[in-house]
């Protein structure tokens, strides 16, 4: 009974959302607790929602200050220089965007932080997906993918969960996959490429500002040639005609030739993928990209919070907060909240900065951290009704006899739907050591299944249990059904690309 009640809740939670009947906080709220009923365990609902509140507390702690953080660092600058440079590297080609969108992504998750992760590709691509007109969707999708395969570096939680419930190193585990997880970033990097093309075919090359797309230089071109064509035909027929009148001809032709090299458009007109796009005033290759239908102002220059004679304090605070966060000297949230209120402190010395500081990053704040208590009435109730365990012991229960040989394949195929559906300490520390013992019975090595519990995290990071993700769609704007609907499939097929590659690699 708990095993379906379990499923028929993540899967009404997932239609209702995906279908866009219930907004992601509501639905992660009145689900549960409507299931919970269900299941005859009504009276039980408030000791199951403060226990997931309290589980993520820490998490929506380290949320709100990071959001804060980041968000300061990308009003005082800091990342301007990334922009622009991504700027160079685009040049406003869709294809260019959306790879660079999963080399940043990659990039940044190097400090094993999801939220992190999204937060400085969002805040740095945004601007220009709303500028070019391409689908955040993608941007979403590819970053989030990326993210789920770099999530496995052993800093980054999974392998450390996986090394400690089966009493393993960490390097055992991590070290021999490196080539398996290559292959599935490669794969990302491939998947943003076909993604980016087909992105270039919607809506074409375009032009930033003060540059001109290639289909425009091209006709600009084509038009000087017929000009300078029209031109000599013309001097060829005055050349008969008295002297005023070729003064007169020659004058027209003048007049003609400048009016056509000043608009070529006039003339054949370009086609829409490779008209400039109409902008405010920037300098080229700035990171001052709007997108005027929805108001939405990018990183603007000649903005008031900027702080230049600040950039190295505020660069060398963010490593050190980076490199504390990989050397564990303080929790996360802690190392957050430090850094939030010093970087604060130092860059806006004046309380109303302060606080005008703090309101304009107060609706990031406000949704990330509701989306996670709510997700903790959604995770509270899944495990302490007792849903998730029938659930994982109904699912290992299905696996055939013969297939005891093949348990790391198995635990492969498994680590997709679990790590979807139930939090990663869920997965590690109540499924995997069953799905171990298993193996064991049928001579397969406890690092085989370990390495093959981490090919599911590039769907991990897109299920509706991870905080994180909450932070991508929130920043981009994107409704979470529609993130799913369009990056599921994606992410699942990179977990199976880096499953087969650790088996031909002889890994798994």
């Amino acid at each position: 009974m708990l095993t379906f009640l379990g499923f028929a809740m993540i899967a009404t939670f997932l239609v209702l959302i995906m279908m866009k009947k219930m907004s992601p906080i509501a639905a992660l709220v009145l689900i549960p607790a409507l299931f919970c009923v269900f299941a005859g365990k009504g009276a039980h609902l408030g000791d199951y929602v403060i226990e997931g509140v309290g589980k993520l507390a820490p998490t929506a702690a380290m949320l709100m200050f990071a959001i804060v953080y980041f968000g300061l660092m990308i009003d005082v600058g800091l990342f301007d220089p990334i922009v622009r440079g991504i700027l160079r590297f685009c040049k406003a080609d869709p294809m260019r965007v959306v790879v660079g969108t999963a080399v940043l992504a990659a990039i940044v998750s190097l400090d094993g932080d999801g939220s992190t992760t999204f937060m400085i590709t969002v805040s740095a691509m945004y601007p220009l997906y709303k500028r070019l007109g391409l689908s955040l969707v993608v941007m979403t999708g590819v970053a989030a993918t990326a993210n789920g395969v770099m999530n496995t570096l052993p800093w980054g939680g999974p392998t450390a969960r996986a090394a400690t419930a089966l009493k393993l190193d960490a390097a055992d585990i991590f070290v021999p996959m490196i080539p398996a997880l290559a292959v599935g970033l490669l794969f990302v990097f491939a998947l943003a490429y076909v993604l980016g093309l087909r992105e270039r075919r919607r809506v074409g090359v375009l032009a930033l500002p003060g540059q001109k797309a290639p289909r425009e230089v091209a006709e600009a071109e084509e038009v000087e040639k017929v000009e300078q064509t029209e031109r000599t035909e013309r001097t060829e027929q005055t050349e008969s005609v008295e002297g005023d009148l070729v003064a007169a001809a020659a004058g027209s032709a003048a007049h003609s030739g400048s009016a056509g090299s000043a608009a070529p458009g006039a003339t054949t007109g370009p086609t829409p993928a490779a008209t400039p796009l109409p902008t405010p005033t920037a300098a080229p290759g700035s990171a001052a990209v709007a997108a005027p239908e929805d108001g939405f102002q990018g990183l603007d220059p000649d903005r008031a919070t900027l702080r230049p004679r600040l950039y190295w304090f505020n660069a060398g605070l963010t490593v050190a907060l980076l490199a504390a966060m990989i050397m564990e000297l303080l929790p996360i949230p802690v190392l957050f909240l430090l850094g939030a209120a010093l970087a604060l402190t130092v860059n806006f010395p004046h309380m109303p900065d302060q606080k005008a500081r703090l309101a304009a990053h107060a609706d990031n704040v406000l949704n990330v951290a509701g989306m996670v208590f709510a997700a903790a009435v959604f995770t509270g109730v899944l495990t302490g009704t007792g849903m998730v365990k029938h659930m994982a012991d109904w699912l290992v229960g299905a696996i055939p006899e013969g297939m005891g040989p093949h348990m790391a394949l198995v635990t492969g195929l498994l680590s997709l739907p679990l790590t979807y559906f139930m939090s990663n300490d869920g997965f590690y520390f109540g499924v995997l050591p069953v799905l171990a013992e298993a193996g064991a019975a049928h001579g397969v090595s406890p690092l085989e299944i370990a390495r093959a519990s981490l090919v599911g995290q590039a769907l991990h990071m897109s299920s509706p249990l991870v905080p994180a993700v909450y932070v991508l769609v929130g920043m981009a704007r994107v409704e979470f059904g529609d993130h799913t609907r369009f990056t599921v499939k994606w992410a699942a097929l990179t977990s199976l690309v880096v499953l087969a590659a650790g088996m031909l690699f002889g890994i798994i």
